[in-house]
């Protein structure tokens, strides 16, 4: 009964462990990227970034088709270019960086939107914003373990960078001047994972699983490594139980997995042991013990 339910699905069917690889190796680069979200409060950033590949995706798609490549390519040159522009406009006008993220976000999703549209059909549109995780091929799990490689190295490499923009952000601008180059590298990374998990996710739901799982950790766990350990946890659990729900009641994969992710982190609201809100109900000497 548990292997029919649990393992028969990814055992017995080439699409569904195909599935199952993409969104474990999404999961190791995504999520840890999204703890530095959490932690530097610009997880209002990833999701303008996460519309703002939609452009790039969709002149990609007007050209070729719906091949990964150039669907890729074009993702991560807009996404790049969204980041930039944003960066500019708040360093040149009177507009906060969140603003013009916010503006470029709107103008992106809209003109996105009509370009699918303008070749495509709603199955198409559908596609592109909501992704198709079942249909991974090999260039599409190739895509997903390069970013997840590259992420995982760069990070590793920028990190007390980004440790330090956390603690004190003027600190590092002061000590080495370095700062500017960490938050574009990681704006970079950040624009990776969301163009690879565009491909199994969408665009619309990209960002979900690299903030739901950072958010639900962060009631667990307070240490940099646990936080980022707990989170690809959590990712490859809404990963699974996802593809598992939509495989037994026939729903959308894609919505089924940050579903998943967004149950982890209501559970995780109430009950995390971090300032979970059945823990503040509580009275001291309970949270105590």
């Amino acid at each position: 009964m548990l292997y029919d339910a649990l393992v028969a699905p990814f055992a017995d069917y080439a699409f569904m462990r195909r599935a199952l690889v993409g969104s474990i190796a999404l999961s190791f680069g995504a999520a840890p990227v999204g703890v530095f979200l959490l932690l530097r409060r610009m997880s209002l950033v990833g999701d303008a970034m996460a519309h703002g590949i939609l452009p790039g995706a969709a002149i990609g798609f007007l050209l070729f088709g719906l091949e990964i490549v150039p669907m890729t390519i074009g993702g991560i040159i807009a996404g790049l270019a969204v980041a930039v522009a944003a960066g500019l406009v708040a360093r040149t006008t009177v507009l906060r960086e969140d603003a013009s993220l916010a503006a470029f976000y709107l103008i992106s999703l809209a003109l996105g939107v009509l370009i699918v549209s303008a070749r495509g059909s709603s199955v198409d549109l559908m596609h592109v914003l909501f992704g198709t995780v079942l249909a991974l091929d090999d260039t599409a799990l190739i895509i997903l373990a390069a970013t997840t490689t590259v992420s995982l190295i760069v990070l590793a490499a920028i990190i007390r960078m980004l440790i330090a923009e956390c603690v004190d952000p003027s600190f590092l601008a002061v000590v080495s001047g370095s700062g500017g180059i960490a938050h574009l590298l990681f704006l970079v990374l950040v624009v990776l994972n969301l163009v690879a998990a565009f491909q199994a996710l969408g665009t619309l739901l990209a960002v979900g699983l690299m903030m739901l799982p950072a958010a639900s950790a962060r009631f667990w766990v307070r240490s940099l490594d646990l936080l980022m350990a707990v989170a690809v946890a959590i990712a490859i659990m809404a990963s699974i139980s996802g593809l598992l729900v939509s495989f037994h009641f026939g729903l959308a994969s894609g919505p089924a997995i940050i579903l998943s992710a967004g149950i982890v982190y209501v559970v995780s609201l109430i009950f995390g042991p971090v300032s979970g809100l059945a823990w503040r109900i509580l009275p001291p000497r309970h949270r105590e013990a």
